[in-house]
């Protein structure tokens, strides 16, 4: 089915396009080049534009609403994120903790983030989450974060950093940085992790305070922030008290509920049962926590609405540092497995992106020098043997010099037989098997280019490969010519083929 028209938007990170009928009725499903429309037939006001499955563009899951004509201008963050709150099922939500990660999380096709208090104190101090990161970093992180992506980011807000007057500005803040939605938190200072140990909550009383001095503040913003109001007493005082608060929360405003550090799957549901008109919030804290790791469709039985992943990209992304790390210290560069090439680091920053737009703003000097550039710069035909082309050219065109590596044959350069020119002709295999007897790379490369081997083996650096060569020349193939143990234990081999 073909639309009939189409309104295009932008905002201040993202073009839109929305694709309407003249009938003003959208499709139940609208196939656009590998993207999706989807219509949410439990909401006759909601579409969810999702170009997650479309490789090499840059996702989005975006939120429109539809009116009399047709579909509006994308959503503020605000809205965008309750709109999410209304559709059905369970939404997950991991943690960035700076503005390549919440790309990251973007263009893996999740309709909203958080950001982490504690991965963003970790990341941006390498601190733990102890209370050592004020107001105006994590503000100010969460504005890199928000200006990165197009979908909707729920901040971190810690315990407000103060009273009730301080949670105000905090709200604030959050709302010029750009968040979608904010939580809050009743611990005292300084605060932390609240699965971590000596967990304390200020009095019911005044963690009924902040949420209503949030709610204010939201208002005298002319805001549509979303409130997530948080709870630590379940560790710190007991289920009971945990239920009770956030039943008042509920009533002082809040629009998302989330108790920290649920022990039980029974808790949770106790938990999900309260307040049953507000949205419900999990945390899957990974790697050990109190709460126990339930998947996606247990959580929504239970009844949640939001889920968050805190510690999944922080921690994936220390441990490649330190395997990265641990290769380098033992003369490797890390396996090619284990990271992305040159072009999709590039890829996924954008700069093919940058490189497509800027042709739009090139000069017609500067276009002209790239054709020349194109034209010239590459050109491989062999060299006049005078001077002639040389003094007709023009000084300001692009000067290249071509190196064609020498051919070895079997024979030298006086056109007498040498076994050793002849080696060159040979493959050479590496290696590497890891202490823990797992093979780490296995490469065969041709014995002519050498020098580039210590760029895959820098441990290899050191080792005199030509004159093992040399006296490997009669042999006719498969000889170890090295094995050897590197400073971190793994094995490194190379063979003569």
């Amino acid at each position: 089915m073909n639309p009939s028209a189409a309104r295009v938007s932008r905002d201040s990170s993202s073009v839109c396009v929305c694709l309407f009928h003249s009938n003003s009725r959208p499709s139940s499903f609208l196939g656009i080049n590998n993207n999706t429309i989807s219509f949410n037939k439990t909401n006759t006001n909601t579409l969810l534009l999702n170009t997650a499955t479309n490789p090499g563009t840059i996702n989005r899951t975006r939120v429109y609403r539809k009116n009399s004509t047709g579909v509006e201008a994308c959503l503020s963050p605000a809205k965008s994120l309750r709109q999410i709150l209304e559709l059905p099922g369970v939404h997950q939500g991991p943690a960035c903790f700076d503005a390549l990660s919440a790309k990251l999380v973007e263009k893996s096709g999740f309709s909203f983030c958080f950001t982490s208090g504690f991965s963003i104190s970790a990341a941006r101090l390498a601190l733990p989450d102890t209370g050592f990161i004020s107001y105006g970093e994590m503000v100010d992180q969460g504005q890199l974060i928000t200006q990165a992506v197009s979908i909707p980011v729920i901040g971190d807000g810690d315990n407000g950093y103060g009273n009730a007057m301080n949670v105000k500005r905090t709200v604030k803040g959050y709302i010029k940085a750009g968040f979608a939605g904010i939580i809050l938190e009743d611990q005292v200072s300084p605060k932390g992790c609240g699965h971590t140990r000596g967990r304390k909550v200020v009095s019911r009383e005044e963690a009924v305070m902040r949420i209503k001095a949030a709610v204010d503040a939201r208002k005298e913003s002319g805001s549509d922030i979303v409130i997530v109001a948080r709870t630590d007493s379940r560790q710190a005082l007991s289920l009971e008290e945990s239920l009770r608060r956030s039943r008042a929360f509920a009533d002082a405003g809040a629009d998302v509920l989330f108790i920290d550090a649920l022990a039980s799957k029974e808790e949770m549901k106790a938990f999900c049962e309260i307040s049953p008109l507000v949205p419900k919030m999990a945390n899957m804290l990974e790697g050990g926590g109190k709460t126990p790791i339930l998947n996606p469709l247990e959580l929504e039985e239970l009844g949640f609405k939001l889920v968050a992943y805190p510690l999944s990209l922080i921690g994936v992304s220390i441990r490649a540092m330190q395997d990265a790390l641990t290769a380098i210290k033992g003369g490797r560069i890390p396996s090619p497995g284990s990271m992305p090439s040159f072009e999709e680091i590039k890829e996924t920053l954008g700069f093919n992106t940058y490189y497509e737009e800027e042709k739009h703003y090139a000069t017609s000097m500067r276009r002209l020098s790239s054709e020349n550039v194109t034209s010239n710069s590459y050109d491989t035909q062999p060299m006049a043997q005078d001077d002639t082309a040389w003094r007709g050219q023009s000084s300001q065109d692009p000067i290249v010099e071509v190196i064609t590596p020498e051919v070895y044959t079997n024979s030298g350069a006086g056109g007498s037989r040498d076994a050793f020119s002849g080696i060159w002709s040979r493959t050479l295999r590496v290696k590497i098997t890891g202490r823990d007897g797992f093979e780490k790379l296995d490469v065969r490369i041709p014995a002519g280019f050498l020098d580039g081997i210590t760029n895959v083996v820098p441990a290899l650096g050191g080792v005199n490969l030509k004159e093992l060569l040399n006296d490997a020349a009669e042999e006719v193939g498969g000889k170890l010519l090295l094995d050897f143990n590197d400073t971190v234990g793994d094995r490194i081999q190379v063979f003569l083929e």
